[in-house]
């Protein structure tokens, strides 16, 4: 494998602007809609892995850069969350980390048996990257030879930004409603797009100027996640502590990246993450706030082609039998 492989092809197929839709079973059972892109013999595949009350469709901007990169030279993989998307919705009791690290794992399982894998994920999805490390230690460095942690956090949550409020009583009443009545608060899953616009507005996208289709398309997608899939997972926030998972990334290129502007995982959480791996590339994106990917894609593309650049340079070293194996 050589590293002008990355950055060379510029031709994509039509068939692939969709790209190629699988569902995967979940370990309980649960149909999880998967798309990936690029060739299917790539040295490399990048498995992208989204936030709470997101889908697929947050990495649409960022893929359209990648791909103006790296073709289909480089395998990229996308699929959406329990309850999320066009992924099935779930039992209550399964929206929490630790199932969401073990429907990540069924992913690679069914889409990237084989290979070298990079995981990128952005707020929630790079909290699950962190409970797969921990979950399945012996993967990191064979099969998973990079990570990507975007806007995201390993532990204390509820100590700053909008964080703070997962402690409030009325989160704690809402949690209670949807566990007791999920059927009757289900009825009315559509969250209003008068709550939802201004939350993505001013919490997603920092004190950048944004064009109204962004502030569209992201509040769609929070419109279309049910409040029993937006409420389940709040209680796993509160008590998400990942931070010795991080010394199993110690031997794998890391990118940390965060804009100064987020207030719902302030860049504070980047430092933090980036303290516990020396080797790690911080990225800071000035005015950015929570929703990185799509309102500064290009610079956030940058990044992740840069790590993929540092592996890249890592499995050169590697014995091919190793590479095979992996």
């Amino acid at each position: 494998m050589s590293t002008t492989r990355f950055a060379t092809a510029r031709v994509v197929p039509a068939a692939d602007i969709d790209g190629h839709r699988i569902t995967v079973s979940a370990d309980d059972g649960v149909p999880l809609a998967v798309r990936e892109f690029g060739r299917p013999d790539a040295p490399l595949t990048v498995v992208f892995v989204h936030g709470h009350c997101l889908r697929t469709d947050s990495w649409t901007y960022l893929r359209s850069h990648l791909t103006q990169t790296w073709g289909t030279e480089v395998r990229m993989v996308f699929y959406d969350h329990r309850g999320h998307g066009e992924s099935g919705e779930a039992p209550y009791d399964t929206y929490n980390l630790d199932q969401l690290g073990s429907d990540l794992s069924a992913v690679l399982r069914a889409v990237v048996p084989t290979g070298p894998i990079v995981l990128v994920g952005h707020s929630m999805g790079a909290m699950t990257a962190l409970v797969y490390a921990r979950q399945n230690p012996a993967e990191i460095g064979t099969r998973i030879v990079g990570v990507g942690l975007i806007a995201s956090a390993a532990s204390r949550l509820t100590e700053a930004g909008i964080g703070r409020w997962l402690r409030r009583p009325a989160v704690a009443a809402l949690r209670g409603a949807v566990k007791w009545a999920p059927g009757v608060m289900h009825a009315s899953k559509r969250m209003s797009r008068s709550v939802c616009e201004p939350i993505v507005r001013n919490a997603g996208f920092g004190n950048r100027k944004v064009s109204p289709r962004m502030v569209a398309v992201a509040a769609a997608m929070l419109n279309e996640t049910s409040v029993v899939t937006m409420s389940g997972f709040l209680e796993s926030f509160i008590g998400f502590d990942e931070s010795e998972t991080l010394s199993i990334l110690e031997q794998i290129p890391a990118l940390i990246l965060g804009g100064s502007a987020d207030v719902v995982t302030p860049f504070e959480h980047s430092i933090a993450i980036a303290s516990r791996l020396p080797g790690s590339v911080l990225v800071c994106l000035e005015g950015a706030g929570h929703g990185v990917i799509l309102d500064q894609a290009a610079e956030v593309a940058s990044s992740i082609t840069s790590l993929v650049e540092r592996v890249s340079a890592v499995l050169l070293q590697r014995p091919i039998t190793e590479l095979a194996a992996g």
